[in-house]
């Protein structure tokens, strides 16, 4: 009987890890007004966090530099995976969470909801992992974008899978 208690133990632990490993993170960002105002209603992606520049004209710059428009995906036991970085300049504030669609087309293919959301804050940044099991498909052009409660687009960003 007590090891069972203590397997279960350890399966509910791992389980819970999991579960927070692949849960969105949701961080709010420190950004100038002046880069805000440059990536307004912008949705990000990028591999990593994005760089700082001496300035607002060099942040821009390499904000630019670094922002991706197609992923490419990791195979793994027959279904590929996609890791991203994401940094949202949203154009309205006060949401407490949002949702993340992959629209395609009309067609909405995947979602992930992120939940803890500053509603003051108007950069949302975090990292993202989805999968073809979630109903993206390696080939496909995505029109990814932040929606709040109301069903309004806050960001947007069209989003190459491959």
């Amino acid at each position: 009987m007590r090891g069972t208690l203590t397997t279960r133990r350890v399966w509910s632990t791992a389980v819970l890890a999991l579960g927070l490993l692949a849960a969105p993170q949701v961080v709010q960002a420190d950004v100038s007004s002046g880069v805000i105002s440059a990536f307004r209603g912008q949705l990000v992606i990028s591999k990593d966090e994005l760089p700082d520049g001496k300035n607002d004209k060099e942040t821009i710059t390499k904000i630019k530099a670094v922002q991706l428009k197609e992923l490419l995906g990791t195979k793994n036991d027959d279904v590929v995976y996609w890791h991203f970085h994401y940094t949202a300049f949203l154009k309205q504030l006060g949401a407490s969470a949002l949702k993340l669609e992959f629209m395609n087309g009309t067609k909405l293919s995947a979602d992930q909801r992120l939940d803890g959301v500053d509603p003051k804050s108007n950069v949302l940044s975090g990292d993202i992992s989805i999968n073809e099991d979630e109903g993206l498909a390696a080939g496909k052009t995505y029109t990814v974008q932040l929606v709040n409660a109301k069903d309004q687009v806050v960001a947007t960003t069209t989003l190459v899978m491959k």
